[in-house]
């Protein structure tokens, strides 16, 4: 059974950078298109950035932009998503998610979920 595990999370100011990691096990890692999504109170879930099984191909959500920075490496079985300038909406619970298949943008189609990690950004 394949698992994710996220770390990395915090507290953090304006303008500041955060790393976050995420990973898999019981799965053959190179098969996942990975993604990650993020979750603000009272908000529905919002794609922030995926990539492809190999890492050549990423999509990136409208609001991440410029900023968020996602990666991966097959061979420690763990995706990355590199933050910076953070701001206070990126203040959300961040989850890594895996799919099968090349779409990097069917996101129902990811149906393996992390727990999620908390980022907040203070003004």
């Amino acid at each position: 059974q394949v698992q994710l595990v996220e770390s990395g999370g915090g507290w953090v100011q304006t303008g500041d950078s955060l790393r976050l990691s995420c990973e898999v096990s019981g799965g053959t890692f190179s098969k996942y298109v990975m993604g990650w999504f993020r979750q603000a109170p009272g908000k529905e879930r919002e794609f922030v950035a995926s990539i492809s099984r190999m890492g050549d191909r990423y999509y990136y959500g409208d609001s991440v932009k410029g900023r968020f920075t996602i990666s991966r490496d097959n061979a420690q079985n763990t995706v990355f998503l590199q933050m910076i300038s953070l701001k206070p909406e990126d203040t959300a619970v961040y989850y890594c998610a895996a799919k099968e298949g090349t779409s990097l943008t069917s996101y129902v189609s990811f149906r393996v979920w992390g727990q999620g990690t908390q980022v907040t950004v203070s003004s």
